[in-house]
Formats: C-alpha cells, sequence, structure tokens
C-alpha cells in the first residue's frame, strides 16, 4: 500500500475531510488548475472554428474530437494503470497534452489553424486525457483511505467544476481580448503545476507476489471482468444513455450564445459560467442528495429537472433567465454523473479499478462523442432551439431505464483479500502449466437445492470476474446430496492470479455457499492438472501414454481453493 501522510483519525463524513492527506491535497489542488486550463482551452477551440466556419456541425465536432479517443483508447489505458505505476502513466500522459496544446498554440499564433487540423490536435490532446484519467482516478485509492474514498471521488468532480465555473467566463474574457492564442497558452502553462505534484509524490507501489501481466491479457482480464459484472454494466448503459442525451447543452452552448442570445464570446463564457457554477453547487450537494435518495431515484430526479432546464434553455432569449437555467442544468449534470462516477468506482475492486473506471469513461465519452455529433446534424437542419427541445423530450423519457437498469445499491469499496500462501504442491509446475481444474464438493440437503443453486449462480459470476472458465454446477443423480462445483483457469499462474483477485463480497457469497455444506467432513476441494503429458517425465513408462489424461497433483479439505 502507498504509504500515507497524515494518518490520523478523523471523521469522514465532510466533502472536504479528504484535503486533510497531503498527496491528495497537493494533486487536487494543482489539478485544480489543470482543469481551469482545460477549460480555458475549450473555450477557446470552440470559439476559433465558430470564427472559421458556420457549420453547426463542424462546431459540435470540437467537443467530439476531444471526447473520442477517450472512447477509443480508453480500456488499454486502464490496463497500463493497473499494470504500471500510476504516477508515471499520469505523467507521460500529461506531457502528451501538454505537446498538443504547445502545437496548437505556436500553429493558432503563426495563423496556420485549420478546422480540420484544430480538430485532429483536439484529438491529440484528449489521447493524452484519455490515457491520464485511469491512471488519475484510480491512484485516489492510494491518497486516501478506502472510507475517505467516496468524498474524494466527489471532491474530484468538485475541482473540475469550480474550474468550469471561472474557466468559460475567463476564457471569454481572454479570447475576446487576446484572442484563442491566448486561450492555448494559458492551458499549456497550468498543466505544469500538475506534473511538478505528481513528480514530487513519493509514492510506494504495494509489492505483488506475482509477474506483471501482458497487455492484451491485462485488457483481456478487464473485460471478463466487467462482462461478468452486473453493476459495473448498469452503470455503463446509464452512463452512455444520459451522456449521449444530456450532451446537447454543453456540445451546442457556443450556438446557443450566438443565435439564440445573439451575444459573442463573452457571452459564450458567461453562460458556460453558469453551467459550471451550477455544477460546483451539485457537487457540494452530492453527499446530502446520497444520504437521502437511493441512487437510482436520484438519477431519476436529476434528469427529470435538467429537462425542464434545457427546455427552458431553449425558449428563452433572456441571457439572465438562459444563465438561471443554465445553473440548474449544470447542478443536474454534476450530479447525474458523481452518482454514476461514485458506482463506477465502488463497484470495482483495486486490481481492475483502472480498467473499470476507463470503461466508464469510454462510455461516458462514447455518449458524449456521438451525442454531440448528433445534436450537430439536427441543429443543422432544424435549428438550436429544436435541438434542446428534442433533447429535453428524451431526458424527460429516459428514467424508463430504471425500470430494467435499475442503479446498484453500493455502500463501501470492494477491499480485496491478501493471499499470504500458495496452495501447496508435489507436482513439476511452471507458470504456463495448465489448464487448472477446480473442483469443489458439497453436500447439501435436499430441502436446500434451490436456494443453493441460486447461491451458486452469483458464485459463477464471481469465478469469472475473476478470471475462471467453463464453469459448471453438476448434482450427483446416485447421491442427490453432492453437489460438484468446477470451472478452469488457462494456466498455473492464471489460478494464482484468480486467487488473489477475491474480495470480501467474493469470500461472502463463498462462506454463503459453504454454510449449505452438510456432513462431518468439510468442504472438498480437488485441483488438478488437465492434459500433463509433455510437463510431466515418466522415465520406465511408454512415451504413448494418453495426452489427455487427467493428474490429480493437490487435494484439499479447507476452503481456499
Amino acid at each position: 500500500m502507498t504509504k500515507l501522510s497524515n494518518r490520523q483519525t478523523f471523521s469522514v463524513d465532510g466533502v472536504t475531510a479528504p484535503l486533510r492527506y497531503a498527496v491528495f491535497r497537493h494533486v487536487w489542488l494543482t489539478s485544480l488548475l489543470s482543469n481551469l486550463g482545460i477549460l480555458i482551452r475549450g473555450v477557446g477551440a470552440a470559439w476559433a472554428m465558430t470564427e472559421m466556419t458556420s457549420s453547426a456541425d463542424k462546431v459540435a465536432l470540437v467537443q467530439t474530437a476531444t471526447s473520442l479517443p477517450v472512447m477509443l483508447i480508453a480500456l488499454p489505458a486502464g490496463a497500463i494503470a493497473d499494470m504500471h505505476d500510476r504516477r508515471l502513466v499520469a505523467l507521460i500522459a500529461l506531457s502528451i497534452a501538454l505537446g498538443g496544446v504547445i502545437a496548437l498554440t505556436v500553429l493558432q499564433w503563426l495563423g496556420l489553424t485549420t478546422p480540420n487540423l484544430l480538430l485532429f490536435l483536439c484529438f491529440v490532446v484528449g489521447t493524452g486525457v484519455a490515457l491520464m484519467y485511469p491512471a488519475w482516478q484510480s491512484s485516489v485509492a492510494e491518497q486516501v483511505p478506502a472510507e475517505a474514498l467516496p468524498a474524494a471521488v466527489t471532491l474530484n468532480g468538485i475541482s473540475f467544476n469550480i474550474a468550469r465555473s471561472f474557466g468559460p467566463a475567463i476564457g471569454g474574457i481572454v479570447v475576446g481580448t487576446a484572442g484563442a492564442v491566448a486561450a492555448f497558452a494559458i492551458n499549456a502553462v497550468l498543466y505544469l503545476p500538475l506534473m511538478i505534484a505528481l513528480l514530487f509524490w513519493k509514492r510506494v507501489p504495494a509489492p505483488s507476489r506475482l509477474p506483471r501481466e501482458q497487455l492484451i491479457r491485462a485488457i483481456l482480464s478487464g473485460v471478463r471482468y466487467i462482462r461478468n459484472s452486473p453493476p459495473i454494466k448498469i452503470v455503463l448503459i446509464r452512463a452512455v444513455v444520459t451522456a449521449a442525451i444530456g450532451s446537447s447543452v454543453s456540445a451546442l452552448m457556443p450556438l446557443l450564445a450566438r443565435d439564440l442570445l445573439s451575444g459573442g464570446a463573452q457571452t459564450y463564457g458567461i453562460m458556460l459560467g453558469a453551467f459550471g457554477f451550477g455544477a460546483v453547487i451539485g457537487a457540494i450537494s452530492i453527499g446530502e442528495v446520497r444520504k437521502r435518495m437511493s441512487g437510482e431515484a436520484a438519477l431519476r430526479a436529476c434528469m427529470l429537472t435538467m429537462a425542464a432546464a434545457t427546455t427552458a434553455a431553449a425558449l428563452s432569449r433572456a441571457p439572465v433567465l438562459t444563465a438561471a437555467a443554465l445553473i440548474l442544468a449544470g447542478a443536474m449534470w454534476t450530479m447525474a454523473f458523481t452518482l454514476l462516477d461514485i458506482g463506477a468506482q465502488l463497484s470495482a475492486p483495486r486490481w481492475v479499478a483502472g480498467r473499470a473506471l476507463a470503461t466508464y469513461l469510454a462510455s461516458y465519452s462514447s455518449g458524449i462523442a456521438f451525442g454531440s455529433w448528433g445534436w450537430g446534424r439536427l441543429t443543422d437542419a432544424a435549428g438550436v432551439e429544436t435541438a434542446l427541445l428534442v433533447s429535453a423530450v428524451l431526458m424527460l423519457l429516459s428514467p424508463l431505464l430504471g425500470l430494467w437498469l435499475r442503479m446498484p445499491r453500493i455502500s463501501a469499496h470492494e477491499e480485496g483479500i491478501e493471499m499470504s500462501t500458495d496452495p501447496e504442491v508435489r507436482l513439476p509446475l511452471t507458470d504456463r502449466s495448465g489448464p487448472l481444474v477446480v473442483e469443489i464438493e458439497y453436500r447439501v440437503a435436499p430441502e436446500n437445492a434451490r436456494a443453493f443453486h441460486k447461491v451458486m449462480q452469483d458464485i459463477q459470476l464471481s469465478r469469472q470476474r475473476n478470471g475462471a472458465y467453463g464453469w459448471s454446477i453438476a448434482r450427483n443423480i446416485a447421491d442427490p446430496d453432492l453437489w460438484t462445483e468446477r470451472y478452469h483457469c488457462p494456466t498455473w499462474l492464471d489460478y494464482l492470479r484468480q486467487r488473489n483477485r477475491w474480495t470480501q463480497s467474493d469470500r461472502a457469497m463463498d462462506q454463503e455457499a459453504a454454510a449449505f455444506h452438510i456432513g462431518p467432513d468439510p468442504v472438498r476441494i480437488r485441483r488438478l492438472l488437465e492434459r500433463p503429458f509433455g510437463s510431466v517425465r515418466w522415465k520406465d513408462e511408454a512415451p504413448d501414454r494418453d495426452a489427455n489424461e487427467v493428474l490429480l497433483f493437490k487435494c484439499d479439505r479447507v476452503a481456499g481453493h
């Protein structure tokens, strides 16, 4: 575990409690400056495109270009964050984003920027952000204790939204007085404090008894975990839908300022500032909302309220009324995605946190990317007002998703269980020996058969998301009390990884299944090496021994798998 300074006990009820940890405080404060620069650069890019072209499609594509890399490389980025030092990954990612912003600054200063070049460089900057986000977000658990993690996640959201409150307004002033080149230059300068804070963070990585996964295997492990985790899948689907239908407000903000309010860059900055100010209010309020409402009820309330605010913004022609509507919309937008973000972070154990967060980011960003493109196309065909009203109607209908995909109830972070020893082995094995077969025998009273079978369906997902395949449960027809759970792991090393990926909830499910066991003997566990020919040598026997023979190498009579 990473060493944390200021480890004294304190209440974590307040949203600012994580700031008492020096590492988190330094990274948080410098990330606030970085976010401020990002927002200022966003105003410059959007307004530069507005000046270069009258196409609403092109203007909306600025947001798409920044978000699209997140969707494309998020999962590899998450695997890299889980495999390597997250501090170094974040530094490399920031360097990529800094390089893109410097290039944008120089080209804009020389007057060489074109619409396509602007989109390309926004894509480069977005690539750096896509690589940085999983490492940055998943490293929060290394900067604060588990009980402070929800507050730390909320604070990271507040950081961005404080920047959103002031960044767009500052960006509008900067662009209006010094041009887009000044906005790009400020973004470049404000990346530096965060890079310095990360350089001075003396991260102590947790030692691992097992070798690092290869990138492709790590990506596949992340996909497998997410595929077999219903809570994360629900969060991802809800994030895509919410981002797609709610992205109309931010994607069309320049056109709302220009066409509906007849304003310029400063009006655009003020409107974005109003949206960001509301976002801060929403982020600060999320703790109280989580205490009083379930995740599903809170998300439903956010979308219904945002639908009303978006309708008001579409119909208003008065800047004051539009700003008021955008404050409300910003608060609801931030509450909704803070709820989804917390759900994604608390649903994943440490070993796969970066990949889970990256997939959440990819879902969120793909919704924004395709939603922004769609709202731009609709605006070209029907106008800003119509596009915003259509978006409001979809927001109004979105709570119906909760009938099928209800937000999961999550109260604590998934803590891993440290396996200090490996099973005893009397057969010569290498990391690549395999496949491994695990058989677990339970004796269950007939009257408990149905309840036991139901628990085993949850066990199946647990085994599969941690690395097992070919899972099955069978009942002995000659001895109906005897049930056999069976699953495979590709290699001995994969089996050891599967054991070390257990969480508290996995153990609780395993204990629940073992509680059904009856009889004087404990649950019986067999570990077998399948197709051992080639890894086992027989000196005195013929070399054509059946290659499909299954050889038992260990039989345990205690839990541990």
